[in-house]
């Protein structure tokens, strides 16, 4: 089995480290350099960075905060929020992000994903997807609904529908954010999770809702994620990176650095 990944998320809202529940009442943490270089040193596989208000207030990203990131760890670091043309993919790139997470831009126009996909390769190219579970119908038969501009626009657009579509324009990477499970620390939302994970080929990180290892071990087995973000369970100070990573080898969960029981 692959080793499954464990990735820290750091939600930024001006300028500062910042997490919700929701997306909702959100509480203002600290400097990303200071979190992001800490994760690092306890053993997160990847960070990845977004911009939370740069889409629903139109502007671009924060670049200044992604440099001095970048340039504190030395692991892969996706970035997102508000990229919504080539040469902001290539201005994040050159800022020292290894990936660029493309969400509600995406949407509007789809051709990003491939644009970014021919210009940089699809392993540089991450489709950062919302869902909200809502009433199957005919437009949303799986139930789950893409919401964009941080959870303040219904879409209409199903989300396996979505995932599937961005894989054909090439998208690397999906990270699927279920909202009815963010920051709420119950566990990921396994059924979306499960849909995406079996309807595409590229890889899926689980995302919303991990507040206990056993959490991550359902996503990346019972969920078929390949990866699984955390954010609540480690800003807090309830777990590091590595005793989530060693709570997963005791559960024979194949993580990188330890050796699964």
């Amino acid at each position: 089995m692959l080793a499954k990944r464990v990735i820290v998320c750091l939600d930024v809202r001006a300028g500062l480290v910042t997490k919700g529940v929701k997306f909702q009442s959100n509480q203002d943490l600290g400097d990303p350099v200071d979190f992001a270089r800490r994760y690092y040193e306890q053993g997160a596989d990847e960070l990845v960075f977004y911009d939370i208000t740069a889409s629903a207030e139109q502007r671009g990203l924060f670049v200044d905060v992604v440099k001095r990131v970048a340039q504190a760890i030395f692991i892969p670091f996706t970035v997102g929020g508000g990229i919504r043309s080539l040469e902001a993919m290539r201005t994040v790139l050159l800022a020292g992000a290894e990936k660029v997470s493309l969400n509600s831009p995406a949407v509007r126009d789809p051709s990003l994903i491939t644009q970014g996909s021919q210009a940089f390769g699809a392993q540089c190219v991450v489709l950062g997807m919302d869902a909200l579970k809502v009433p199957a119908s005919a437009a949303i038969p799986s139930g789950y609904e893409v919401v964009i501009d941080g959870g303040r626009t219904p879409t209409g657009k199903d989300a396996v529908a979505w995932a599937r579509e961005a894989e054909r324009l090439g998208a690397g990477e999906i990270c699927l954010n279920a909202i009815d499970t963010d920051g709420v620390r119950g566990g990921y939302e396994l059924t979306i999770t499960r849909l995406v994970a079996d309807c595409v080929s590229i890889p899926v990180i689980a995302s919303g809702g991990g507040g206990t290892p056993a959490h991550l071990v359902a996503a990346v087995t019972t969920g078929g994620a390949d990866a699984a973000l955390v954010a609540s369970m480690v800003h807090f100070g309830d777990y590091t990176v590595g005793s989530i990573k060693a709570a997963m080898a005791a559960q024979g969960v194949a993580v990188r650095g330890l050796t699964p029981v």
